[in-house]
């Protein structure tokens, strides 16, 4: 299985992800969105797995840092979908992408990742 952590290294929520998945014993590789960059496709799959009002996190300094012209043409898929490419801080963090299925967001104090990651790992019922 292939586990991918999408964020920005200094993000706290993101140490927190970090953490809970190394204390766990999960293998995964770190795509920092600062120096790695974002592809635009992966972008566009993100978007039609989760939608704009799941990925775009309107609460971020970078939002709030936005022109009120672009804070409106956020609204609109293909604008914010260029403003986030732009701004990749503009995203929710993190992104875990499990094989393809996206999660956003982290909660330690609802279990983190263990019910994603339950679902994702193959046993002798689903094998």
């Amino acid at each position: 299985m292939a586990i991918v952590l999408y964020g920005i290294k200094n993000c706290d929520t993101v140490k927190k992800a970090r953490q809970w998945l190394t204390d766990h014993h999960i293998d995964y590789r770190f795509h920092d969105f600062r120096s790695d960059g974002l592809n635009p496709e992966l972008l566009s799959a993100w978007l039609k797995q989760v939608g704009l009002e799941v990925l775009l996190n309107r609460s971020s300094t970078s939002f709030k840092q936005l022109s009120d012209a672009d804070k409106h043409a956020s609204t609109d898929e293909a604008k914010a979908h260029a403003l986030i490419l732009a701004t990749p801080t503009l995203i929710k963090r993190p992104v875990l992408d499990l094989d393809g299925r996206i999660i956003v967001g982290f909660n330690a104090k609802q279990g983190g990742y263990q019910h994603a990651v339950s679902l994702a790992e193959p046993n002798e019922n689903n094998a």
